[in-house]
């Protein structure tokens, strides 16, 4: 006889019992569940005290679930219709999964051929059955399936077993948890675009809803850019990566990424420089984009072509807290736009560029409000002037301003990396890592910490950066593809420090799980100006003490 403490509930079992099978006798819908703070799939069966808490489309956990489990269905959908068909998964726009079908056109026609093939699967609600093989049996099957990539990245799993699913005798493994069967899979949506399709699934975020579909020309070609550079720099798998190093390339594989970097930063300063009339120039992007290196660096390329800048702190605009606007909790919210002095940033913007001198305020982050002193600015006339921050993009900001005056970027590190072709890694999670990296490094902040405010954070980037990045007149990708490797020893220690039964454990544990196939490459090869310095410490632009 044992115990099982659900929703404040004990429940008294003398039988084994698997998850689904107590989720079913309470009437609860879900798709995987906790159980004592770890991850199990609704296969899983329990047989002593434990907590137990049945998760579905309202937890992120839950919908990582539903996304392997999609993908991996889709696979089996497309094997179905020609097992010739070779697929690949990348993050995709409008927070879809990209699907190319190599050597193959999507149409509509296609599609309906794909969504119906899908339903019949999900009808029929076949088991998915996990089963554990070892190294070699899980090569035998790879290399019998076609699955080189996967072969490749099996050469660098640190386990001596694989674990493998299996539904109506197709086989794969997604690097991921799964549903217990086919069923589970009821909602998605296929949107043909650009000769490949996105698959849209439900967001926790959005309460288990599918969102409205945002197409982003700008966005596109910035994931289309990315996918080349990674297949150009044979970046795009962590096979290809760890292969620099076993053949002794990290360094020219690092310098390339380096590089290219400051290939857009002199693109950035032609385009610039061919602008006579620019006077300001507006800098945005998402948490951990690298803003600070990447304003200094910028800042030097312009002053290599003769081009002289000028910083303006919009954070000495911030209202005083008790005149922000409140967020759904009644509290003072400070991303909001109009927590902005948005008219007197604009007046201010404007005398500056007419050559006026003009008072600026200080906002004294200690009591959260103006200081009675200001700070008298005068930009000198050929000066370019500068501003960084969340808001940077959001129009209403320099409505003053002409828009041939103003030049707006938007800077994200934005990966195509895949563990393998059924498996991309999200670029959301590479900033995470780099936050989690510099928070500790620098800001004496626990993960855990770094974890718990991150769905703020992001809630902020949807309402705030993402609606303004088609603006941009620029966009800077700041990822570097060998980053990783690199920041694997910073963020290990860190990670593994999570104990087991506090609440953010799972996300630790997960990126403990990936991080482990990339092989080190040594900071020595990191230049000090590297935008990656910024998040590991080393950079020739200040002093992270």
């Amino acid at each position: 006889m044992y115990k099982v403490l659900i929703n404040d509930k004990v429940y008294t079992y003398e039988e084994n019992k698997t998850l689904e099978s107590i989720a079913n006798e309470l009437g609860v819908k879900c798709l995987a569940a906790k159980v004592n703070n770890r991850i199990r799939e609704l296969g899983y069966y329990v047989n002593y005290d434990c907590k137990v808490e049945l998760i579905g489309f309202e937890n992120y956990d839950a919908t990582r679930v539903y996304d392997t489990s999609l993908r991996y269905l889709v696979i089996m959908a497309l094997e179905r219709i020609d097992p010739s068909i070779k697929v690949f998964f990348s993050q995709g726009v409008s927070r879809s999964i990209a699907c190319h079908i190599e050597g193959k056109e999507v149409d509509e026609e296609f599609i309906e051929v794909l969504e119906a093939k899908l339903k019949e699967i999900v009808k029929a609600n076949y088991k998915i059955n996990r089963h554990r093989i070892s190294k070699e049996e899980a090569l035998e099957l790879y290399k019998e399936k076609g699955y080189t990539d996967k072969v490749d990245a099996l050469k660098y799993r640190p386990n001596d077993y694989v674990n493998t699913y299996e539904c109506d005798g197709y086989i794969n493994y997604m690097f991921g948890y799964m549903v217990p069967s086919t069923g589970y899979v009821s909602e998605w949506k296929f949107i043909c675009y650009e000769g490949d399709f996105l698959i849209q699934y439900p967001r926790a975020d959005l309460g288990g809803k599918i969102p409205e579909f945002e197409d982003a020309p700008v966005f596109t070609r910035m994931i289309k850019d990315a996918k080349e550079w990674a297949i150009r720099c044979d970046g795009d798998t962590i096979a290809k990566m760890n292969k620099h190093l076993d053949d002794q390339t990290m360094a020219d594989f690092v310098n390339m990424c380096e590089t290219r970097h400051n290939d857009m930063l002199a693109d950035l300063g032609m385009k610039i420089k061919s602008n006579p009339e620019l006077r300001l120039i507006c800098i945005a992007g998402p948490s951990s984009s690298g803003k600070t290196t990447f304003s200094h660096r910028l800042r030097i390329e312009l002053m290599a072509r003769g081009i002289k800048t000028f910083k303006i702190s919009m954070d000495d605009y911030y209202r005083n807290k008790a005149d922000a606007p409140l967020d759904e909790d009644g509290k003072p919210d400070l991303e909001h736009v109009d927590a902005l002095d948005v008219p007197l940033f604009n007046k201010h913007l404007l005398e500056l560029i007419q050559g006026k001198e003009v008072a600026s305020p200080i906002f004294d982050f200690t009591i959260g409000a103006r200081s009675d002193k200001v700070n008298k600015i005068k930009v000198p006339k050929d000066a370019i002037i500068i501003i960084e921050g969340i808001h940077a993009l959001n129009e209403r900001l320099t409505k003053s301003i002409l828009k041939h005056q103003k030049f707006k970027i938007y800077i994200s590190p934005l990966t195509q990396i895949n563990i393998d072709n059924h498996n991309p890694i999200n670029a959301t999670d590479v900033r995470l890592l780099r936050r989690i990296v510099r928070d500790a490094q620098f800001r004496k902040t626990d993960p855990v910490e770094t974890l718990a405010m991150w769905p703020s954070v992001r809630r902020g980037e949807f309402r705030w950066i993402y609606p303004n990045q088609e603006s941009a007149d620029y966009i800077y990708n700041t990822e570097l593809t060998y980053e990783l490797c690199v920041m694997k020893k910073y963020a290990l220690p860190a990670l593994n420090a999570v104990d087991r039964n506090n609440e953010y454990y799972i996300q630790a544990n997960r990126f403990v799980k990936f991080l482990k196939y990339f092989k080190d490459i040594d900071d020595r090869y990191v230049p000090c100006n590297s935008l990656l310095r910024e998040f590991i410490g080393g950079s020739c632009f200040y002093d992270e003490e």
